[in-house]
């Protein structure tokens, strides 16, 4: 796997300007021990998210956990993503967007090279550290952040029942088409 969590807390630690962000949530929550798995926010919020089959770069399929990065993606409050169907490899184009100011930058899961995925990592989980750390530490960004949750994980879900209902509205226009066909072939 390229990317390793406990290295990723590691690099957090020896760096000035993140070393903050590690002791206050282990300061908040005890020592980080094990994979992205065994984390309390992922236990709690990010295993929410339904991994799907999506489209990655061939060369990198086996090289990251698609799942835990999909469920982050989906999960962050710093980007915004939309799942598109693709006939062609009958797989989803996960579609991730972010803005920085006035600029929005687009773009699709299957068309990054292994240092930006890389990244994604990196910044989902120092959000979701940061986010975790201000839940204990204050009552009112507790409830919003909460209240955020809540909501991706129901965006989400919409944005997955739509897929499903897109696809039960194609299989029943096909058997329609295929049941019209066999009553004009009866004719």
């Amino acid at each position: 796997m390229l990317f390793d969590f406990q290295a990723y807390i590691a690099d957090l630690r020896e760096k000035a300007e993140k070393k903050q962000v590690v002791e206050k949530y282990e300061k908040a929550y005890g020592p980080i021990t094990g994979t992205m798995k065994d984390q309390m926010r992922y236990k709690e919020y990010v295993i929410n998210f339904k991994e799907l089959p999506l489209i990655v770069p061939e060369e990198l399929k086996d090289d990251f956990d698609r799942g835990i990065l999909t469920k982050m993606i989906a999960a962050s409050f710093s980007s915004e993503c939309l799942l598109e169907k693709n006939a062609e490899k009958e797989m989803l184009d996960l579609v991730i967007s972010v803005k920085s100011g006035d600029q929005t930058v687009v773009k699709r899961l299957g068309e990054l090279w292994s240092f930006q995925v890389l990244r994604l990592y990196e910044i989902y989980i120092e959000e979701q550290m940061n986010l975790q750390v201000l839940v204990h530490d204050d009552e009112k960004e507790k409830a919003a952040i909460v209240a955020q949750r809540q909501a991706r994980i129901q965006k989400w879900k919409l944005m997955i029942d739509n897929l499903d209902k897109e696809e039960l509205i194609a299989a029943a226009e096909e058997e329609k088409a295929s049941k019209l066909d066999d009553l004009m072939g009866q004719l």
